[in-house]
């Protein structure tokens, strides 16, 4: 066993890879009473409503306990919720390839919304920059323009993140259910019972999922207190993450940050089986595609051109 290994908090990451050694039962004994019950925690879908709420507590707890600083000593309470999915719904999202200058606020608001790494850096959205005249062209794209020089003149801009697929490749391949859909489409991961193996990261062609190899950081008051259990609560090292529609926002009837964000309107979101919502129009009366539809993957994103 390796000197980081031993300093890791104990999760079935780590666990797995000591399977079979006298020092996995010595370590979990000399462990807190807190990260013994994180490590035996069940699958979220197998909690029962009193288990839940102790598990909430202590998440809770948790999550309060890294709002708190010298310089911020008061600190902020956390609160998580599970708020479960709305009967009659299913989200789905479009994207306005006409209307996006490419000034990535949305990566920015996704960020602060959902807690993601600022040391080292993880984003949810990537911002492709294209020639107009080659088309949708994501090979020779480019991730790293300067933001300030948008839009630039002959170029056009694609937002990616995730598709939300109904036939999900990620959630396919993980070998422990950690990740799976949502009765309203929202395809998350249960970060207690991920073990880090990245067979989901591999299987999506969209590149959305992002795994943490060091332990995220947040400035404390910087910390979005307001938190879903499926999805913007901190996520520990070893596991991975990705989006989730802003959960905790949609399914108290708010849009996501990076639609409230936008400043020309390009984001559209609502719900696919409702005939009178705005993503529905689109759906209906616009020119719309979906990135690499020969995959059958069917995602829950759309893309585009207002004209």
């Amino acid at each position: 066993m390796s000197d980081s290994d031993a300093k890791d908090k104990p999760n079935r990451r780590v666990f797995l890879k000591m399977l079979g050694q006298a020092a996995a039962v010595s370590m979990l004994a000399s462990c807190s009473e807190r990260d013994r019950e994180a490590f035996f925690q069940q699958h979220f879908k197998e909690l029962s409503k009193a288990d839940l709420a102790k598990v909430l507590e202590r998440l809770q707890a948790e999550a309060t306990e890294k709002t708190i600083s010298q310089a911020h000593p008061e600190g902020r309470a956390a609160s998580i919720g599970v708020e479960p999915a709305m009967p009659g719904v299913t989200f789905g999202y479009a994207l306005d390839l006409s209307r996006c200058v490419g000034c990535r606020r949305c990566v920015d608001a996704c960020v602060k919304e959902n807690n993601q790494s600022r040391d080292p850096q993880i984003h949810w959205i990537t911002v492709l920059e294209m020639e107009k005249e080659g088309g949708v062209d994501v090979m020779h794209s480019n991730a790293y323009y300067v933001a300030d020089t948008v839009p630039r003149k002959g170029h056009f801009y694609m937002p990616v993140s995730c598709q939300q697929c109904r036939d999900a490749p990620c959630v396919k391949s993980c070998p422990v259910g950690a990740t799976w859909q949502e009765p309203d489409g929202i395809v998350v991961v249960d970060y207690n019972y991920c073990i880090g193996c990245r067979c989901c990261l591999a299987s999506c062609p969209y590149g959305a999922r992002h795994f943490n190899w060091a332990e995220p950081h947040i400035p404390p008051d910087e910390i979005n207190t307001n938190m879903h259990y499926l999805g913007n609560r901190p996520r520990p090292k070893g596991v991975v993450e990705k989006c989730t529609f802003c959960i905790q926002r949609v399914r108290k009837g708010l849009y996501p940050a990076c639609v409230e964000i936008c400043p020309t309107g390009s984001r559209k979101f609502g719900n696919l089986l409702d005939p009178d919502s705005e993503v529905r129009y689109v759906i209906e009366n616009k020119r719309v595609f979906i990135l690499k539809e020969e995959l059958g993957t069917h995602p829950k994103f759309f893309y585009f051109y207002g004209v």
